[in-house]
C-alpha cells in the first residue's frame, strides 16, 4: 500500500534511502530528506507491507511531468515486485501525469519493463489531449 511520508517515518524513510549508492553519505542524505520535507514540489511515498514499510519512491514535479528521483526496497525484500507496486501505485495516483525516470532509476525501470508501460501511458494521452 502506497503511503505519504510524515515525519514520524523519518528514520525509516533515510534508512531506506541510504541503500542508494548516491545517497550513502550522511550529508547528502540529510540534505536529500530536508528537500523532501520543506520543497513543495517534491514528494516521497513509503510501500507499506503487514511486516511493515519495505521501500520508498521520491519524487519531484516539474513542467506538469513526475520525474522518478528515488526508488528504494528494503534488501530482504527486493525481487519481489514491491519497486515495480510503488511505481505503478504511483501512476494510478497521478494517472494523467507522465512520469520519466531520472539517471539514477531508468535501469531499474528498463529491468522491469515499467518505462515501457509509461511510454505507452504517455503516448495514450497525448493521443487524448490531440
Amino acid at each position: 500500500m502506497l503511503i505519504k511520508y510524515k515525519k514520524s517515518y523519518e528514520k525509516i524513510a533515510m534508512g531506506l534511502l541510504s541503500f542508494i549508492p548516491s545517497e550513502k553519505d550522511l550529508k547528502k542524505l540529510m540534505i536529500t530528506m530536508n528537500e523532501y520535507d520543506t520543497e513543495n514540489d517534491r514528494m516521497l511515498y513509503l510501500w507499506k507491507e503487514k511486516e511493515g514499510i519495505v521501500g520508498l519512491i521520491g519524487v519531484l514535479f516539474t513542467n506538469n511531468q513526475i520525474l522518478l528521483q528515488h526508488l528504494a526496497i528494503n534488501p530482504s525484500h527486493r525481487n519481489q515486485g514491491f519497486g515495480k507496486h510503488l511505481v505503478k501505485a504511483l501512476k494510478r495516483r497521478y494517472p494523467s501525469t507522465p512520469i520519466l525516470p531520472t539517471e539514477n532509476t531508468e535501469a531499474f525501470l528498463h529491468k522491469c519493463n515499467i518505462i515501457e508501460d509509461l511510454q505507452i501511458d504517455m503516448k495514450k494521452l497525448i493521443t487524448a489531449l490531440n
